[in-house]
């Protein structure tokens, strides 16, 4: 147990020095009961204003606050219910959730949900539901293990992940959806125990993959790996964040974006299951 605690130490302190540096981490709390949950992650362009979804199927909007580089404060915190395709608020674990989320540069949002594996499209966070078309994959998804990752392409495309590949050796397959339908063309390959949990495209054009292991009973590692995509598929893969153990809390939302010193920065935040053991974090590395 020590001596694997170790190896992925001295990989983290590799890939943060060489890679992605840890600007800030901010332990976020909030009184509201429905406060927590976080399962995806959307920075727009400011890198400040955000809008997340969580567990229990609601939208959460908000702007970070910082000083300096260090993220000290979130402000216009709302909460507000994802409805389903007849404008009702979505209820009961199989519908409500929400893991995945990407936001065309037009305001249109997707969402993708486990349980119930599909993903749906809405013009604004207090819209009805839309439907897309199922690829015939997502109906043999596992069933809390599926439409973990969304994210949109520059050229409008929309991807999704699930968060298990079905075995060690086997590459996760990654559903592309073209306007009409989806196809299963892509792949990235799987390395070691890690599972999918978050996927966006950076502005560098990349494709940035959050992966976290759960080592039970201790805890849990995260990884960010990023790609180039191109007609052979997504290539140069890199793997430019790789933390200790429990360094952070189970991170399952990024957002990738460019400051206003054209660097590129990581934004992740955790999903504390509702368990007071755990904790919401907002997290943020940048690479020089």
């Amino acid at each position: 147990m020590i001596k694997w605690a170790l190896i992925f130490c001295c990989i983290a302190k590799i890939a943060m020095a060489n890679d992605a540096r840890l600007l800030s981490s901010y332990a976020w709390s909030n009184a509201d009961d429905n406060f927590g949950g976080f399962s995806s992650l959307h920075l727009y362009e400011d890198g400040k204003t955000f809008l997340m979804t969580t567990d229990q199927g609601l939208f959460f909007s908000g702007v970070i606050k910082r000083r300096g580089s260090e993220i000290i404060g979130v402000g216009q915190q709302k909460l507000t219910q994802i409805k389903d395709t007849k404008g009702r608020p979505v209820n009961g674990k199989k519908l409500s959730d929400s893991e995945g989320i990407a936001i065309r540069s037009n305001g249109r949002i997707y969402v993708s949900f486990e349980r119930y594996h599909r993903v749906w499209t809405y013009r604004d966070t207090t819209s009805e539901a839309a439907w897309l078309p199922r690829h015939p994959d997502f109906k043999k998804l596992q069933n809390n293990s599926s439409l973990e990752a969304l994210a949109i392409d520059a050229k409008g495309r929309l991807y999704a992940l699930p968060e298990r590949s079905g075995a060690l050796s086997k590459p996760f397959p990654v559903y592309r959806y073209n306007g009409k339908e989806w196809d299963k063309s892509l792949s990235i390959p799987r390395r070691g125990e890690f599972l999918v949990v978050g996927a966006d495209f950076g502005p560098d054009g990349k494709f940035y993959v959050l992966e976290r292991h759960f080592k039970k009973p201790i805890g849990v590692y995260s990884r960010v790996r990023r790609f180039s995509l191109t007609s052979s598929g997504f290539t140069e893969e890199e793997t430019i964040i790789a933390s200790s153990l429990n360094q952070h809390d189970n991170l399952e939302g990024i957002s990738v974006w460019r400051d206003d010193q054209d660097k590129i920065r990581i934004t992740l935040v955790s999903d504390d299951n509702f368990n007071f053991i755990q904790r919401t974090e907002l997290v943020e590395y940048i690479i020089d």
